[in-house]
């Protein structure tokens, strides 16, 4: 076995290669809609996805995941979770890029570092997904959340945003310490960097229990503020509000994706002999972030905050699928949970791309699109558009034929199938939540369709865009009638990542 098997770690050379590239040509770019610098951006990110693509679909028939890097211990691994979520990472930021360019251009924000930096923000996302070892989350961590602080704060002249930026480099440095902290005390306690050798020591009884208690909870408590969940989601309304909303669009959508990669990565298949302790944690994050995500939401006026919280929401159903362990052996409880937890963050990503897509291109020079009364009358201003947000706004509430129903349906399949009375009233808890969390979703609807329009300026956009939201709108419907083949590819990459 090569120990530096470098075609493993291939899409992430050929992205980082790539961001410098990008950052360099822009130098000499000289049309100030930056087309050269755009289209070299996405032509790089289609060549790394088509990349992951070929890896997953070989993985997919092979037996075990690749390594890499390795003295003792492998420090990066490729397996069909890991790729499956890198697919639909840069699948997203390329979505996110063709929904952001008409944006970013009318506020001065197009330029090459922000290309440069959210393709680097990317490769942190894709090091967390491959990672083995300690040392490279946090190192994809780091590079992730250094390039988003910097994105955030790229409107220098912009109040809001800098203070956004502020609150979230404050915050992210101190959850960042929580998890380095915690990951520290693992080490100590089992003398290894190694998620494997984490694993081993655990199962083995060579432990201090006292300590990998302590650990486990800094380490839960970093990665609950990564997804934003209770009691760890201060950041999450200021900065969605504060942030300009492209960059709202990017912190939204793949760096969740890596948050849950990492999630699986260490307490799953390294810490997965304490399941009982983080267990019981992610249940109380879960009914939190439940009941303070759909209750604030409520009383929200600027469609951000309030998609903010409606995320504080999501992420907390999607919990509920890591809630059900690898029992006595038994896999199946802990593979259906895991599954229908993927399901349900890829299609909340796809829908949040969507939900403030369509906030981009009603924005223009001088006006932000960011109050829910701006949304008034927009049935009558443009039909389609309303159309696809009240698609958006089903699949949120969970209502039928939209994605966003199947998703929850699949986690609440995964706790009422353990046949164990907790998870089903955990179950019942969850569905009386999400009923009060309709609520405010079909408030927007009732906004765009009853209420009459404040302005009458024509919505104009690029066709590229309004395409993508038009292709992006019938993937959230189309998933919902046909859940199969993606379900199917969630399954069988978690199938594989529990029997490793």
């Amino acid at each position: 076995m090569n120990p530096m098997n470098w075609l493993v770690v291939q899409p992430e050379i050929v992205l980082l290669v790539m961001a410098c590239v990008v950052a360099l040509v822009d130098l000499f770019v000289k049309d100030e809609l930056r087309r050269p610098t755009f289209w070299l951006a996405q032509l790089s990110l289609a060549v790394v996805a088509f990349m992951q693509a070929d890896q997953l679909s070989t993985m997919m028939q092979a037996s075990e995941a690749q390594t890499s890097m390795y003295g003792m211990q492998a420090m990066v691994v490729a397996d069909p979770m890991g790729r499956l979520l890198a697919v639909c990472a840069t699948l997203t930021l390329m979505a996110t890029l063709a929904y952001a360019q008409p944006y970013i251009g009318s506020r001065e924000m197009l330029k090459g570092e922000f290309f440069s930096l959210s393709m680097f923000s990317l490769l942190g996302v894709l090091v967390m997904l491959s990672a083995n070892n300690f040392l490279v989350v946090y190192l994809g961590l780091e590079l992730m959340t250094l390039s988003l602080y910097a994105l955030v704060a790229l409107r220098r002249d912009h109040a809001v945003s800098t203070e956004a930026a502020m609150k979230y480099f404050v915050l992210g440095a101190l959850a960042s310490g929580f998890l380095l902290y915690g990951l520290s005390m693992i080490y100590g306690a089992t003398g290894t960097l190694d998620i494997g050798g984490v694993f081993d020591a655990i199962q083995s009884g060579m432990r201090n229990p006292e300590v990998l208690t302590f650990g486990l909870v800094f380490i839960v408590a970093g990665l609950a503020f990564k997804l934003g969940v209770v009691p760890f989601h201060m950041w999450v309304p200021d900065v969605y509000q504060g942030a300009p909303t492209a960059v709202t669009l990017l912190i939204a959508g793949a760096p969740k994706l890596a948050a849950f990669g990492i999630t699986i990565r260490l307490l799953h298949e390294g810490m997965n002999g304490l399941a009982r302790d983080w267990q019981q944690m992610l249940i109380v994050l879960a009914v939190a972030s439940l009941v303070i995500g759909n209750l604030a939401a409520i009383a929200q006026t600027n469609l951000k905050r309030l998609l903010a919280y409606s995320t504080i929401a999501q992420l907390g159903f999607m919990l509920l699928g890591l809630t059900p362990t690898v029992i006595g052996g038994n896999t199946v409880s802990a593979a259906n949970g895991y599954s229908s937890a993927l399901f349900y963050l890829i299609t909340y990503v796809l829908t949040t791309l969507a939900s403030f897509g369509i906030i981009l291109l009603l924005s223009r020079q001088g006006f932000e699109a960011e109050e829910i009364n701006d949304l008034a009358g927009l049935g009558k201003r443009s039909p389609w558009m309303a159309g696809v947000m009240l698609i958006v706004m089903f699949s949120l509430a969970g209502i039928p034929p939209t994605v966003g129903f199947y998703a929850k349906l699949a986690v609440l399949q995964s706790l009422i199938t353990t046949n164990d009375p907790a998870y089903i009233t955990l179950a019942v808890v969850a569905v009386l939540l999400s009923l009060i969390g309709a609520f405010y979703y079909l408030r927007v609807v009732k906004v765009m369709y009853f209420d009459e329009p404040t302005e009458s300026v024509q919505i104009t956009g690029p066709a590229g865009a309004r395409a993508l939201l038009a292709v992006n709108g019938a993937a959230v419907l189309v998933l919902g009638l046909l859940p199969s083949g993606l379900m199917g590819l969630c399954r069988d990459a978690i199938v594989r990542a529990l029997a490793t």
